[in-house]
This record gives C-alpha cells, sequence and structure tokens, in this order.
C-alpha cells in the first residue's frame, strides 16, 4: 500500500539502461508465422481478423491510400498487443507515456499531411478556408484551421495516453482497497474484488478499442489527404 501510485509507469531499468527497446520489439515475437502449405487454427484466426479490420477501415480509400494498408495493419497490432501486454502483473506499457505516442502519431499524421500537399495541393489549402466566409473573418479562421490541424496528431496521442492511464490507475486503486478491506469486511472486499473483475475485462476491451481507434483516425486523416 505504500508503493507510489505512478511507480508503474516508470520505465524499468537494469543497470542503468532502459529496457523500452527491448519491451516494444517483444510483442512482434507474439504473432506466430508458418511455411506450410495449410495453416493451424491460431494463424487462420489471426489472418481473417487482419482481413476484417482492413477491409472495414481501408475500403473507403483510393489506390494511393490503400499503399498505406501494411503499415496501419502493423500499428493496430502494436498498439493493441502492447495495451494488452500492459495488463499483466508486474508489466510495462509503453502506450502509457506520451512521448512515445506522440512519436507514432507526429510522423504519421506529417505522412499524411504531406501526401495531400503533394497530390492534393488545392483541396489540402482549401480546407484553411471554408467556402462562403465573411472577409472580415478570413484571417481568424486561417489561424483557428491552422491551429486544428497542428493539434491532431496531439489529440491522437493524449487520447490514447490518457485512456490507458485511467484504466491503469484504476485497476491500481481498487486492488488496493480490495486487500485494505479483506482485513476489515470480508462481504465488502469481494464486492470490490468482483468490481476489480469486471474492469478488467472492460480494460481488455479499452485496449483493443483504443488501438482500433488510434488507427483509424489516422486512416481518416491519410483519407482527407488522398
Amino acid at each position: 500500500m505504500n508503493e507510489n501510485l505512478f511507480a508503474s509507469f516508470i520505465t524499468p531499468m537494469i543497470l542503468g539502461l532502459p529496457l523500452v527497446t527491448l519491451i516494444v520489439l517483444f510483442p512482434s515475437l507474439l504473432f506466430p508465422t508458418s511455411s506450410r502449405l495449410v495453416s493451424n487454427r491460431l494463424i487462420s484466426l489471426q489472418r481473417w481478423m487482419l482481413q476484417l479490420v482492413s477491409k472495414q477501415m481501408m475500403g473507403i480509400h483510393n489506390t494511393k491510400g490503400q499503399t498505406w494498408t501494411l503499415m496501419l495493419m502493423s500499428l493496430i497490432l502494436f498498439i493493441g498487443t502492447t495495451n494488452l501486454l500492459g495488463l499483466l502483473p508486474h508489466s510495462f506499457t509503453p502506450t502509457t507515456q506520451l512521448s512515445m505516442n506522440l512519436g507514432m502519431a507526429i510522423p504519421l499524421w506529417a505522412g499524411a499531411v504531406i501526401t495531400g500537399f503533394r497530390n492534393k495541393t488545392k483541396a489540402s489549402l482549401a480546407h484553411f478556408l471554408p467556402q462562403g466566409t465573411p472577409t472580415p473573418l478570413i484571417p481568424m479562421l486561417v489561424i483557428i484551421e491552422t491551429i486544428s490541424l497542428f493539434i491532431q496528431p496531439v489529440a491522437l496521442a493524449v487520447r490514447l495516453t490518457a485512456n490507458i492511464t485511467a484504466g491503469h490507475l484504476l485497476i491500481h486503486l481498487i486492488g488496493g482497497a480490495t486487500l485494505a478491506l479483506m482485513s476489515i469486511s470480508t462481504t465488502t472486499a469481494l464486492i470490490t474484488f468482483m468490481i476489480l473483475i469486471l474492469l478488467t475485462i472492460l480494460e481488455f476491451a479499452v485496449a483493443m478499442i483504443q488501438a482500433y481507434v488510434f488507427t483509424l483516425l489516422v486512416s481518416l486523416y491519410l483519407h482527407d489527404n488522398t
């Protein structure tokens, strides 16, 4: 109970060296590959899920946008597995770090915006000034639209960080309360434990949903610029 509430968000170190690189690379080892002609059930399920998500997410894109399919599918797999592994006891979740989420959001957003300015320069510039804007409001609207454009990657990163961090904090607090109540009231402790189980199930869903939302928003930014 004396443990720091935010101790689980501190980057783990061994001999003064951060382990973030190893933790980030670890999820890629969890996806099986097969060189056989007939795949097993796990690989077949993995391929079916990827095809389902890719059809839903990339169906709205043209040919240029669909070239991002591999990158976006890799992104959703990476974020989803990282979020799920962070729910294991005594584990570290890299997606609770705003710096890492910004490191994913800014290059993808910048790539989508640069693609838009290269392929649809007039349409991209037209977003800064809606049609029919009164002349006195033009400078203000241009400033507002510019700010809204540059805040998109920040919103992506903050949304993911806040949702994952909030869930971990709730699990930590309710788990600590359950341990404290065991010596006071067994009935109340059981009720709290049931709440903890339900919250953990909810966090599994949130981990997958946030991966999907992050990738979907990147896909929508790409769709607006291709």
